[in-house]
């Protein structure tokens, strides 16, 4: 009987393995496109857009008292150093508001490897920042005391247990725990990294974060555009999904401070345990009085900026496992005879791709859009910045900006190409201003010249000077760089498995309750024989055309033929082991 229950245990097991092997075998690989372009309409059954939760909301409400930490989360700083930030006090908001003294309150965390024995402390900076008008009637707005404090010393791979606050005070914060990320040139990567932008808080919003939680990441990317404050007027009240339309009589585009405290509450249960590595986008800009610009972003968020050499947290870069990112600003000079640029060149040098094989970068505005929303609109971005980017191989460039999503085939300046990057536009994290359906290439929906003028740089706009489109501002079908579109909210996940395969998944928040399921599944790979980045950063490259998938080779049928006649061999076995067994 032992032997028929170890016999039948084992071949279910066999059968799982062998399930996956299937399900991985019939993933595709960009290997097999350039794919045909798909689009995938948006479904009339759902709506396209959601209110905003209201500050009141269980989420987003002040549960604390006055200086006990809140709005906990993490970031990376090196591979073996974390930065821990959080806010403390009461925010101000009215036409006359005082700063809190920073200094009233300590910045301290303890962490240690085991729960409650906390082995070191580490003390940091805390400050204030105001979001000001000079502007009658306008409410002004003064922070809670925002604290940032990096610990170091961390091992990879290993959990860590940490409070922040001020022991002086007794007021420390629960304690917490995060894990560590593996060492670069270590042969390994983060399990899961999510990817989102353009988040929001609606109700959408709220669908895109347990979705993004049940997938369990090991870091998140936030590809701009994080709370959507600047769709009220400063005295708070409903947000709007048109801000020019609703408050046509604005002064300046406005916004409700609060908004960034209510965020920072929401996403504590994630950012708490699990980095979170932020970009601008266009809503941080939130100017004010004397023209200042993004100070609320800049204040709040800790990124690797001077680890990194950039010495500006709008652009930077970071290394997690054998993946090096490059985190550029879209709202700050990116042309070639400017500091992002020349900072852009010093990093890409020193990548050493046997240590990080894998280069991926990411900036709010997506360069390849065939969405009618935002379309063209960083062309001067794009004509400034792709042939480096193309040069030393960036394999993954990942964006926001058009809430929808789409993936590209290889591309470089609009034409096919193996050795280009593989664009991704993911936001469509459920923000208020509603998820886009038009497409530039459709009747009727192609943008003038002097539509989706940016909010910083010029204005490139172009007609196509070859391929299909030629003569064109817009093509008439899906471009064929575009290989799938579908306006749908939700997240993306990036699973590195090795120096040439990683896997990214888009889920849907529609399919939340539904078991593996997913709205665009693909293995992305690498291919450094064939597209070398030499000392000076050139590369040979393949320009191909459009094609449908193409015949299976020999081996992959030999490969699904075996697959299917073992799957059925272990189902045979697994039923004649659990009768034997019942006998």
């Amino acid at each position: 009987m032992e032997d028929c229950t170890n016999c039948s245990i084992s071949a279910i097991l066999l059968l799982i393995i062998v399930t996956k092997m299937v399900i991985a075998s019939q993933i595709p690989t960009n290997l097999e496109g350039p794919f045909q372009p798909v689009t995938r309409r948006f479904d009339p059954s759902l709506r396209r857009g959601s209110d905003d939760l209201p500050m009141e909301h269980s989420r987003l409400r002040k549960n604390v008292t006055s200086n006990f930490p809140e709005q906990i989360s993490l970031a990376l700083s090196t591979p073996t150093s974390m930065w821990v930030s959080w806010v403390t006090g009461d925010a101000q908001i009215g036409l006359n508001v005082t700063p809190i003294d920073p200094l009233t309150v300590g910045s301290e965390v303890w962490y240690g490897k085991e729960s409650g024995n906390y082995t070191e402390k580490r003390s940091g900076i805390s400050l204030v920042y105001s979001q000001l008008y000079p502007f009658e009637g306008l409410w002004n707005y003064t922070s809670g005391i925002i604290h940032h404090v990096r610990i170091d010393g961390l091992e990879p791979q290993t959990k860590y247990f940490y409070k922040c606050g001020d022991s002086s005070l007794a007021e420390m914060s629960e304690e917490f725990v995060f894990e560590t990320l593996p060492l670069p040139g270590s042969g390994k990567y983060p399990a899961r990294i999510a990817v989102v932008g353009d988040l929001g808080l609606t109700s959408n919003t709220s669908t895109t974060i347990d979705h993004l939680i049940v997938n369990d990441p090991s870091m998140i990317l936030m590809v701009g555009d994080l709370t959507y404050a600047n769709q009220y007027l400063t005295t708070g009240g409903k947000g709007a999904s048109c801000y020019s339309c609703e408050f046509p009589d604005s002064p300046t585009r406005e916004t409700y401070q609060p908004r960034w405290d209510g965020w920072g509450r929401f996403m504590q249960p994630l950012t708490s345990r699990i980095p979170m590595m932020v970009i601008e986008g266009n809503h941080e800009i939130e100017p004010q009085v004397a023209n200042t610009t993004f100070l609320s972003y800049l204040t709040r968020f800790s990124v690797p900026s001077n680890e990194s050499g950039s010495g500006s947290n709008l652009y930077y870069s970071f290394d997690a496992g054998g993946v090096h990112f490059i985190m550029l600003g879209a709202y700050v000079d990116y042309n070639q005879n400017g500091d992002q640029y020349a900072w852009l060149q010093r990093d890409l040098e020193k990548v050493d791709r046997d240590k990080t094989p894998w280069l991926v970068a990411s900036w709010h505005p997506p360069w390849y859009n065939s969405y009618s929303s935002h379309y063209q609109e960083f062309e001067c971005m794009r004509l400034q910045m792709e042939s480096i980017i193309f040069q030393y191989g960036v394999d993954i460039v990942l964006s926001g900006h058009v809430h929808a999503y789409e993936r590209m085939n290889r591309v470089y300046n609009y034409s096919l190409d193996s050795c280009g990057p593989v664009y991704i536009t993911v936001g469509d994290g459920g923000n208020i201003e509603k998820v886009d359906v038009d497409h530039a290439d459709e009747p009727g929906n192609c943008p003038s010249s002097g539509d989706n003028v940016p909010e910083f740089g010029g204005v490139c706009h172009m007609n196509f000077s070859f391929g299909p489109a030629k003569g064109k501002f817009c093509w008439d079908t899906q471009p064929e760089w575009s290989a799938y579109r579908e306006s749908s909210f939700g997240h993306g996940i990036l699973e590195v498995t090795n120096s040439t395969h990683a896997l990214w998944t888009w889920h849907r928040n529609q399919d939340i309750y539904k078991q593996d399921s997913h709205g665009d599944q693909i293995y992305i790979v690498r291919q450094p024989e064939l597209c070398s980045v030499g000392s000076m950063g050139s590369k040979g490259s393949q320009t191909m055309p459009a094609s449908p998938r193409p015949p299976q080779s020999i081996a992959a049928k030999l490969r699904d033929y075996m697959l299917g006649h073992l799957l059925s061999y272990v189902a045979f076995f697994v039923a004649f082991s659990l009768q034997a067994f019942e006998f």
